[in-house]
């Protein structure tokens, strides 16, 4: 099922409300669905009223009431219902409001140990992105932030923003001011040199910093130079 249909539709648990009474049943079972007391209350509570008020004939106008209410609860909850119950293998929505809400009923995603899947599928990352992340991942780099994965893979802001209620960063042990991997920009090869760096590597990443200009990542370091990120990740 695409994901417009899946908001598109009409759980059958709405339709049933329609019944006067024992409607409000349907409300209950919504409730029992999606793991909110509330709702079940809610439910109960209509056909409670609807018993008391249908039972005796000076009170069926009042029972007209609550059959009304009882309809009109159940479409109200019918879009809260639906991404309390949003499938986990269809594609998050686009609509940022929708993309949070869903968020909001699911188990974060630790970035540095989740699946390509995960970043893909769950939380919509172009495949691009997802195979860097993995390839940092696979040399031994630990995230921990949203902004790194700006600052070192050049994910968008906004792409960021929308799934960071989603994600947290296991180990998140690097917290001093200051750090950053961009002082590569301004340190020459005996600098990288002296925080541990192969001289090969230093000169390579110095040499391609002259000849191109500075870089604009860790991945983009890794893309023009060829050298794995284990090779320098003193910078990190």
């Amino acid at each position: 099922m695409s994901q417009p249909s899946w908001f598109d539709q009409t759980p059958s648990w709405v339709l049933w409300s329609l019944v006067p009474v024992l409607g409000g049943g349907a409300i209950a079972y919504a409730g029992v669905k999606t793991g909110s007391n509330i709702w079940i209350v809610i439910g109960a509570g209509f056909v409670a009223a609807g018993i008391v008020f249908y039972s005796s004939p000076y009170l069926v106008s009042f029972a007209t009431i609550v059959w009304f209410a009882q309809i009109a609860t159940a479409f109200a909850l019918k879009r809260e219902y639906l991404t309390k119950t949003y499938p986990k293998h269809l594609p998050l929505p686009e609509d940022e409001k929708l993309f949070k809400a869903i968020a909001a009923t699911r188990s974060k995603i630790d970035i540095n140990s989740c699946s390509k899947n995960d970043l893909v599928n769950v939380l919509g990352l172009p495949i691009v992105y997802a195979n860097d992340i993995d390839s940092l991942r696979a040399e031994g780099h630990i995230f921990t932030s949203l902004e790194e994965l700006h600052d070192i893979l050049e994910i968008p802001n906004a792409t960021l923003n929308k799934i960071g209620p989603m994600v947290v960063f296991s180990y998140d042990y690097r917290q001093e001011s200051g750090y950053s991997w961009k002082r590569v920009n301004s340190m020459t090869a005996d600098d990288l040199m002296s925080i541990g760096m192969e001289p090969n590597v230093a000169i390579a990443i110095a040499e391609e910093r002259k000849r191109r200009g500075e870089f604009k990542s860790i991945m983009d370091i890794k893309k023009r130079t060829g050298i794995p990120f284990s090779a320098y990740r003193q910078l990190t």
